[in-house]
């Protein structure tokens, strides 16, 4: 009888859990009764087409602390992609090629980790797989630091992406506030059309800092003019004023207010860069105080070094859970969370039809803002709270952390 065994990729824009996830996998198939090796799909999907593929379980049986390692190390270690499956109507070659991958290698069940694109190839290559009657089961396992994939209660890697702007942010007001001056410093958070991220900012706040003393998101109507009197307003009130603002935010139009208009990826999102500065302009030239604007761009998206425990424990149970759902038969599906409370904080590990996640995004609810528009309020606070609790102990040496070696992706570069 042939051997039954396991796929699995990374794709999309890293985040400091996604290897944890990677590791949860490995790990539910070093356990399982039913497969016998894990095979990993360098650089996302486009490692099946290439066959440039790893045996993870050789790997990490090698040494016994790689698992370890693995769940502490920020990005893809399989590396990633932006590739977009064609629609198998038009050209069904790449689906051919990649069954019949499956069927070279004896895969039984591939794990699909990534974001809404990603969740896009999993839905793909289950309707392809159901048309032509094939028993390998494609199941995602959600991460995204944007946490606006639908059917789960958050995405592993936004956690920790949150515990790194709070802290940003509490260090730009320490930084700020030592200066007796009228100022305004717009610090630029990543959140293209959801404003989670942004909106985590708010952890921030504590006894003595009330910043960021604005927040904009763009799941509510941007105003030049409001947000030029909100300033104003609270430059009365105190000398610093700090604005948190997502990349995203859009005026009544729906125009994003920094948007190039012919950059777009290669899934049509619009390449956005430039509110921060817009808005640093903007209230130099009308109110001619000292002002600086600061974008966060990339840097929490692999700042391991402020991970959060609950966000890393949770992407390796659904990379187990992921393994645990194909042996029960589950496919077309992604692994889900479902929050039970939150406080105390509980919750339970499920999952949800890939249909309804693929191309869909979630957004802040509008009674999780205030009706101004330019802040949140406390039941987003109590929502976010949770994610970020934890440390997580890295290794160093010579001062630096030390990381799994990715050597292996160099030849990509």
């Amino acid at each position: 009888m042939s051997p039954k065994n396991c796929m699995v990729a990374q794709s999309g824009g890293p985040t400091v859990a996604i290897n944890a996830s990677l590791a949860g996998v490995i790990d539910g198939v070093m356990r399982s009764d039913m497969y016998d090796t894990v095979y990993g799909s360098l650089n996302g999907i486009t490692g099946i087409l290439n066959n440039d593929l790893t045996n993870l379980s050789e790997l990490m049986q090698q040494n016994s602390e790689y698992l370890d390692r693995l769940k502490v190390t920020p990005a893809m270690y399989l590396g990633s992609c932006r590739y977009k499956l064609p629609n198998y109507l038009d050209d069904d070659s790449s689906y051919v090629f990649i069954f019949k991958q499956f069927e070279t290698y004896h895969i039984d069940a591939f794990f699909y980790i990534g974001g809404n694109d990603s969740m896009d190839t999993v839905l793909k290559l289950s309707e392809y797989g159901k048309k032509i009657g094939s028993p390998v089961r494609i199941v995602g396992i959600p991460k995204t630091i944007d946490n606006d994939l639908c059917e789960t209660d958050h995405t592993p890697g936004f956690g920790s992406a949150a515990k790194y702007i709070a802290s940003s942010l509490l260090e730009i007001a320490h930084d700020t506030f030592i200066y007796a001056v009228k100022s305004v410093t717009i610090v630029e958070i990543m959140g293209r059309d959801a404003g989670w991220l942004t909106a985590a900012s708010a952890l921030a706040r504590n006894g003595y800092n009330t910043a960021p003393h604005l927040i904009y998101l763009p799941e509510v109507p941007f105003d030049k003019e409001d947000f030029l009197l909100d300033v104003k307003r609270m430059l009365f009130e105190r000398n610093n004023v700090i604005v948190a603002v997502s990349e995203g935010i859009r005026d009544a139009s729906g125009n994003y207010i920094s948007a190039s208009e012919s950059s777009v990826d290669t899934f049509g999102h619009s390449q956005l860069s430039g509110a921060g500065k817009t808005l640093e302009f903007l209230v130099k030239e009308k109110l001619g105080v000292k002002v600086r604007s600061v974008e966060v761009n990339v840097l929490q998206r692999c700042a391991a070094h402020l991970a959060s425990k609950t966000d890393l424990d949770e992407a390796f149970t659904l990379g187990q859970k992921a393994v645990a759902l194909s042996e029960e038969g589950v496919t077309a599906s992604m692994v889900t969370i479902r929050r039970i409370s939150d406080s105390p904080y509980e919750i339970a590990y499920e999952h949800a039809e890939i249909r309804h996640i693929a191309n869909e995004a979630k957004s802040i609810p509008r009674e999780w803002i205030n009706d101004a528009g330019n802040d949140v309020t406390q039941p987003l606070i109590d929502y976010l709270s949770p994610l970020i609790l934890g440390e997580v102990p890295v290794k160093y040496e010579n001062g630096i952390p030390v990381y799994m070696d990715v050597s292996h992706l160099a030849k990509h570069q």
